[in-house]
């Protein structure tokens, strides 16, 4: 039986077509579509609830040490505030999840992790983990909601003072107040655009909803649903667990080895990864050049040789044309390079482009 959010009689009210994904019942859109809802995080803005991710908490003296080897990146040396992204491998250096940790001080940590991976995550985690600290799931008690677009800040300070608002990409103030609602104000997002991500408790999240939509009005605020927050982030060619990653494939296979510091004494997967050498595969964009649009999980050609699996696909609606991720072998994955994919029994011709597709003007 699929879970609630806080927020779903707010989906419901404001008329959110609901599905479920990941053990929950969210809206996938709203009346307004899709493709207007995508453009409204492009253009102005659109608020996102969130509140089905993860959040676990990591407290002790041995938090650090603790969170340096479970996790391929480095937390040595953050700042109280700082977020960073990392993925949490397995011994065969397949990855277990991708994940954000968050300082809020010495000793005490903050980390989101994916809905459907969240009890996995924390059984991993309970498992692997040693010494003087403690880990406490939270989800149950958390709202979170993304407000995402190039109007977002203009937004929140009719709500919060600027003082509360963090400056830096992945960055965070724990302690915030907005619309009176105790929160913590994360500038971090899933869709490529500037945008903040807040964490209230769950009691407050419908209020805070409301407050924000109330807010966002003249800005042209609207709500975005689950399909919405897939097409912004595959512009953007931010990969998803279970598409672009998963125990079978390697974090450096899919693109993230900046978050993966092997000069680092030790981690859970170095040694595979280690073993394994470079990377024999490679994620890559595709952009149609046929005609059809490419899904995930269908195979990659050149001439009758496959090369590879696409791992997302769908028609871009900013872009206005069709494109696809896949991970290919790496000898293969050279930009401009001609392929086609099997859609339903027919070729579909493509061309491999670089990452991301989409980027915002700064």
């Amino acid at each position: 039986m699929e879970l609630k959010t806080p927020l779903y009689d707010t989906h419901v009210k404001y008329g959110g077509k609901i599905v479920p994904f990941a053990g929950y019942l969210l809206p996938v859109q709203y009346e307004s579509g899709v493709i207007k809802e995508h453009q409204a995080v492009r253009t102005d803005c659109g608020l996102f609830d969130v509140s089905h991710m993860g959040e676990i908490t990591c407290a002790g003296p041995d938090a650090l040490a603790n969170l340096n080897r479970l996790m391929t990146n480095d937390f040595t040396g953050m700042y109280d505030g700082q977020a960073r992204y990392s993925p949490m491998c397995d011994k065969n250096g397949g990855v277990v999840d991708d994940l954000i940790v968050y300082k809020i001080r010495d000793d005490h940590y903050f980390i989101v992790v994916n809905a459907a991976n969240k009890d996995k995550d924390f059984a991993w985690m309970k498992e692997h983990v040693a010494g003087d600290m403690v880990l406490t799931d939270i989800s149950d008690t958390v709202g979170q909601l993304a407000l995402q677009g190039p109007r977002a800040k203009e937004i929140l300070l009719k709500l919060t003072d600027e003082a509360d608002l963090p400056n830096k990409y992945y960055s965070c103030n724990p302690h915030a107040v907005v619309a009176k609602i105790p929160c913590v104000i994360s500038k971090t997002g899933y869709t490529g655009e500037d945008g903040y991500e807040l964490y209230m408790a769950a009691d407050k999240a419908a209020c805070l909803w409301e407050a924000l939509m109330e807010a966002g009005k003249d800005e042209g605020l609207i709500p975005c649903g689950l399909g919405a927050r897939d097409t912004l982030r595959l512009e953007t060619a931010m990969p998803l667990y279970g598409h672009e990653m998963d125990e079978t494939v390697t974090p450096l296979e899919t693109g993230l080895g900046f978050a993966v510091k092997m000069a680092k004494e030790d981690f859970i997967g170095k040694a595979a990864l280690e073993k394994q050498g470079e990377a024999k595969r490679a994620r890559v964009g595709l952009r149609v050049t046929g005609r059809g649009i490419i899904r995930e999980h269908q195979p990659v050609f050149i001439g009758e040789r496959q090369i590879g699996m696409t791992t997302s696909g769908t028609h871009a609606p900013y872009l206005g044309y069709p494109i696809a991720m896949a991970l290919v072998d790496a000898e293969d994955a050279k930009v401009g390079t001609a392929v086609e994919a099997e859609v339903r029994g027919r070729r579909v011709g493509a061309e491999i482009v670089p990452l991301p597709f989409y980027k915002k003007k700064k």
